[in-house]
């Protein structure tokens, strides 16, 4: 059984909404456990988790405000609103990969004992549970092709990765007695890093839909079912933009210079039929009707 439309359309802020809640009880969990098991490791995964709850709060707001009907201050929609949720995810991910780093260099340097055991059983349900709501926020996203979504799923994977290199870390820091200890930070270090690459990644996707890139298998799969209606003699000139979870499309059709008004009129409207039946994800076509000029 499948999603109706509307469910699908919806699945990204169940799924944020989700991942609020589970951080916000993780956080508090790894600060505590890495606090009193004396893992710098654990803690900085507990300040990836905190930002994970900003993230979460950011991305769901974001969902929320940009599926809001269009209206007269906005009349082509909201959209944009999951972009720039998206874009302040990243850059938040970013900055705890950056605060993370630095603190993990200054405990490298700082003598310390190795963490307590019990720090390893709380990081093996941590990166369960991130792995799940990873996989659970990405299915979501897909269904719904939001990339507000895509960027709050990743999140959640790279907390889970943030974790497994703590429990390598802390794992290593144990066997290897009080001279390996700074394990500990090594691993937080190099959690640190997959945090930066991730961060920098999840920037792509909003800042092209932020500026406007030409979503070409869009817009080709449109003039190719546009020329497929009678009555048009070619596509001069088709392009494609994605605005939150759907797509805006323009076409200029060519029609034969003899046709009236009425009739290009009624052609575009099965024009804008036929595309949007044939796509789902695209709610709005633009269509520019221009005489048919012939070969040369």
């Amino acid at each position: 059984m499948t999603d109706s439309p509307d469910a699908s359309f919806n699945r990204p802020e169940r799924a944020a909404l989700m991942g609020l809640v589970v951080n916000a009880a993780l956080s508090v969990a790894k600060l505590l456990a890495g606090l009193l098991g004396h893992s710098f490791a654990l803690v900085a995964d507990a300040v990836e988790s905190l930002v994970d709850i900003v993230g979460s709060f950011v991305i769901w707001g974001g969902l929320r405000y940009g599926a809001r009907a269009p209206d007269e201050d906005h009349p082509f929609g909201h959209g944009k609103a999951e972009a720039l949720a998206a874009l302040a995810v990243s850059i938040l991910v970013i900055g705890a990969g950056v605060a993370i780093a630095v603190q993990a260099v200054r405990h490298v340097a700082t003598p310390h004992a190795p963490p307590a055991p019990f720090t390893l059983i709380v990081l093996l349900v941590v990166v369960a549970l991130k792995e799940g709501l990873y996989r659970f926020a990405r299915r979501s996203a897909a269904a719904a092709g939001s990339s507000a979504g895509y960027a709050d799923a990743w999140h959640h994977r790279s907390d889970a990765i943030t974790s497994a290199f703590a429990f390598v870390g802390i794992g290593v820091a144990l066997l290897g007695g009080p001279s390996w200890a700074p394990a500990d930070d090594w691993a937080a270090l190099a959690a640190s890093a997959v945090i930066l690459s991730n961060g920098w990644r999840l920037t792509r996707e909003p800042l092209a839909e932020l500026m406007d890139r030409n979503a070409a298998d869009i817009a080709a799969r449109a003039a190719e079912v546009t020329g497929r209606q009678p009555g048009v003699l070619g596509v001069e000139r088709r392009e494609a933009r994605k605005v939150g979870r759907s797509y805006r499309v323009i076409l200029h059709v060519e029609v034969d210079p003899a046709m009236s008004v009425a009739q290009s009129h009624a052609l575009t409207g099965r024009i804008k039929h036929a595309v949007r039946s044939d796509q789902r994800s695209v709610s709005y076509v633009l269509i520019h009707v221009e005489p048919h000029r012939g070969p040369g």
